[in-house]
């Protein structure tokens, strides 16, 4: 069990650190954003995984060659048995620690998922006071307000696109279809809750680069696979001139920044921002990866996650 939770720490390191970086600056991430969001979530199960497994096999052990007997020695000296040996300072720390760790990072995603969806429930309701149902689409809200705004508020019980007036008034009826496309993309996708769970991530270890640098990557990676989606629907030049528009549009001029209120945007959704290497794949578009090297890579973070998985179970259980 030391030799485990020795593997499980240096997998951890390499997670936490030099991996990540690393595929925070891989190119091929924007040719294929779907295969780069899967091996961001392994890193990130896997990651954690390995940090508290490598505690507890750390902490237990002195009480046992596998995890089981480990677990039943543990039981035994919680219940008083004379015959169990406490283990050291240091062992109980670990122990504590692993228990607190996993304890934190869950109750970290149930209080961001709390935390959303009140501020959710809040925005709702004040959508429901600024805007009215589009004569076309009951999901679509229109904002009052002359700024052009386009984001898309989650819900399990009715997820709506909201639009401006203003960007209604300011698309082409094609820019506005690949607006549209955008946002259904997101909620179609659900990309909340790959934020949800990122943002939680974040939360809950914010000093860890892991957490930053994962968290940036999905919101980018989000409005890629929303583009995608969109590209699907109209052309690039379409959709970029659209998401321009809005980009521009709600940036405004100063005269205009201190004569109004922007409309709220969507709390813990996708941030909509067009960042440089979004432009660019819609400016010059590039080749998707081919099939086999998204294979390769959606294989590479099955393995990624099955490591540490394998040596909790099998070197714990059957040692």
């Amino acid at each position: 069990m030391l030799l485990t939770s020795y593997l499980l720490a240096g997998l951890a390191i390499l997670l936490a650190w030099p991996i990540p970086v690393a595929l925070s600056r891989a190119r091929w991430s924007t040719r294929s954003p779907f295969a780069a969001m899967v091996l961001w979530q392994a890193i990130a199960l896997a990651g954690g995984l390995s940090m508290i497994g490598a505690l507890l096999f750390w902490g237990l052990n002195p009480m046992g060659n596998t995890l089981i007997s480990s677990l039943v020695s543990g039981v035994k000296l919680v219940m008083g048995d004379p015959d169990i040996n406490s283990p050291g300072t240091v062992h109980i720390f670990a122990l504590s620690t692993a228990a607190l760790l996993g304890f934190h990072l869950v109750l970290t995603l149930i209080r961001a998922a709390w935390r959303i969806s009140r501020q959710r429930a809040r925005h709702r309701h004040i959508l429901s006071l600024l805007s009215e149902k589009s004569p076309t689409d009951p999901s679509t809200l229109v904002l009052d307000h002359e700024t052009p705004v386009a984001y898309c508020l989650p819900s399990f019980s009715g997820s709506v696109t909201v639009l401006s007036r203003g960007l209604v008034q300011q698309l082409s009826p094609d820019e506005l279809r690949a607006v549209m496309a955008h946002e259904r993309a997101h909620l179609d996708q659900r990309h909340d809750l790959l934020l949800l769970a990122f943002t939680s991530w974040n939360d809950a270890l914010p000093w860890l680069p892991t957490s930053k640098l994962s968290l940036a990557a999905v919101q980018e990676l989000v409005e890629m696979l929303a583009d995608d989606a969109a590209l699907r629907e109209v052309p690039a030049p379409t959709l970029l001139r659209a998401l321009l528009s809005v980009a521009t549009g709600a940036l405004g001029t100063p005269a205009e920044k201190s004569t109004s209120t922007p409309p709220p945007s969507s709390p813990g959704g996708p941030t909509e921002e067009l960042s440089s290497r979004r432009l660019k794949r819609l400016l010059t578009p590039t080749e998707p990866l081919r099939a086999w090297s998204r294979n390769l890579i959606i294989a590479t973070a099955i393995i990624l996650l099955a490591l540490p998985t394998t040596l909790v179970i099998i070197p714990g259980f059957f040692e």
